[in-house]
């Protein structure tokens, strides 16, 4: 059925189709989920690309690909999120259900309420907390996101059948979708995520600025291997979530300020009871919560 509702998606339109659109696109046809997928990108390799993998069926501009579209998804850094809903904002059929997969939230309604005017009731925000270190459409898993969360932030105009059409895309698509609220959403992710990024990037900052920087480089273990690897992620990408979260952002810098200042305490006072504690405590917790996330992924049959 076409439009909003239960059924099979007749015609997705996936504004980005990198590891999120495209991965979401191969979920649904591995699933039986949608019949067509247009798939519209600043890159004409790329959706060559994406069309020689099977990810979408046919390429168009923003414009024509949401004409007559029943379920469109914006995969696109937030930084250009607004443009991408201004576009796209005249030519949406109204059975259409909207929705994108942009790591920030706050942001994002309020764009979409200045872009969509009365046809926000039709845009559900959303976030698939998944992800790799690869990009484009050759990193299009069918399997990215089954096990894993996605996020809803519904706002006040959203119509129920909206909701509902997007919360059954990203079930069959293997997720486990929860909601909440769009600033909740950011608090959650700016500590979660946005943080650890941020400490990636200022540990390689530390290591590059230092005069002896090519000694520590070629003395780097695993630990730092691992540790850095979110600063592999796309800069622009990056560089938008963090500037989009910027205040929730800012809060959980200075969480962590208060909490880096409590081990520097710790150490200078030589307080060996206190740092056994905090490690302890950080060591049991951890492997608590990765024996969780790894039982509900396993349980879905994903890997890694």
């Amino acid at each position: 059925m076409a439009g909003i509702g239960p059924g099979v998606i007749e015609r997705l339109a996936v504004i980005g189709v990198g590891l999120i659109g495209g991965s979401f696109a191969a979920a649904l046809k591995a699933r039986g989920g949608v019949r067509h997928v247009v798939g519209v990108g600043r890159s004409a390799a790329n959706l060559t690309q994406a069309r020689e993998l099977g990810v979408i069926d046919a390429t168009a501009s923003a414009a024509d690909a949401v004409r007559g579209a029943d379920f469109i998804l914006i995969a696109t850094p937030v930084g250009q999120m607004e443009a991408r809903l201004a576009e796209i904002a005249p030519h949406l059929d109204a059975r259409a259900v909207i929705t994108d997969g942009g790591s920030t939230k706050v942001d994002v309604v309020g764009a979409a309420r200045r872009t969509l005017g009365a046809k926000v009731a039709q845009f559900v925000p959303g976030h698939p907390i998944a992800g790799s270190d690869k990009s484009g459409a050759s990193a299009a898993m069918a399997d990215l996101f089954v096990g894993r969360r996605t996020v809803l932030t519904p706002i006040a105009e959203n119509i129920a059948h909206a909701v509902n059409r997007v919360r059954e895309a990203w079930q069959l698509c293997g997720a486990t979708v929860v909601a909440m609220s769009a600033a909740e959403h950011d608090a959650v992710l700016g500590i979660t995520s946005h943080l650890p990024h941020v400490l990636a990037y200022a540990l390689m900052h530390q290591v590059l600025s230092a005069e002896q920087r090519g000694l520590l480089l070629d003395n780097a273990g695993s630990g730092f291997r691992d540790f850095t690897r979110l600063a592999g992620g796309q800069p622009e990408m990056w560089r938008d979530i963090l500037l989009s979260n910027r205040t929730a952002l800012l809060a959980a810098m200075d969480g962590f300020d208060a909490s880096v200042a409590q081990l520097r305490t710790a150490i200078e006072q030589g307080d060996e009871a206190a740092l056994d504690r905090m490690f302890n405590t950080a060591r049991e917790q951890r492997d608590a919560w990765l024996m969780r996330f790894n039982g509900n992924v396993s349980q879905h049959g994903a890997e890694g």
